[in-house]
């Protein structure tokens, strides 16, 4: 089943932000890996202050060693996980007892092209609508990244930059967390 994708902005009280396998033993080779880990932990830092849900994963720990501290401490919870396709090991049930009636999935993660992309394919599959922020996933080639990208655009997930993201969730420059989501975003180099 393939959704159509959608032209809804992704909205805060509706969104959870899923985190793929930031992985200690992953993440050194990474292409641009300390990048895509600061872009992802902006977006956590943002959804906290927003009160949207962080659920992370992590492939393989005794393989793969755990999430790094950072991405560890940012998600309320973190699914272990042997399939590349976090929801074969049930996380559309983790997501709906972390957020319930939270239908929009921000996902983010490494490797891009192997299971952030199979989990976001298990979420469209699942009936969520899903926005993949690009430039916070990985891949140790930039070639997997680009054709994991657009093989996800395809299938209906909406690719997004972390700014896109933090932006549509305050929606308004009357935000009460609007200063503080934009500390968030100035602190990009």
């Amino acid at each position: 089943m393939t959704q159509e994708p959608t032209m809804n902005a992704i909205d805060a009280a509706t969104s959870v932000l899923v985190l793929v396998d930031y992985q200690g033993r992953l993440m050194p080779v990474i292409h641009e890996g300390e990048a895509v880990v600061a872009r992802a932990l902006r977006l956590a830092r943002a959804a906290h202050a927003l009160d949207v849900p962080v659920v992370g994963t992590e492939q393989n720990r005794s393989g793969l060693g755990p999430n790094l501290d950072a991405i560890r401490e940012a998600c309320a919870l973190t699914l272990s996980k042997t399939h590349f396709d976090a929801c074969a090991d049930g996380l559309v049930q983790a997501l709906e007892a972390a957020a319930p009636g939270r239908d929009q999935v921000v996902i983010a993660g490494c490797e891009a092209h192997v299971c952030m992309m199979q989990t976001a394919l298990g979420l469209l599959r699942a009936g969520r609508r899903v926005w993949v922020v690009a430039n916070a996933s990985g891949s140790r080639r930039a070639f997997d990244h680009a054709a994991a990208m657009a093989r996800l655009s395809t299938a209906g997930a909406t690719i997004v930059t972390h700014e896109m993201v933090l932006f549509e969730w305050l929606h308004d420059c009357r935000h009460p967390r609007f200063r503080e989501v934009l500390q968030i975003v100035k602190e990009e180099a």
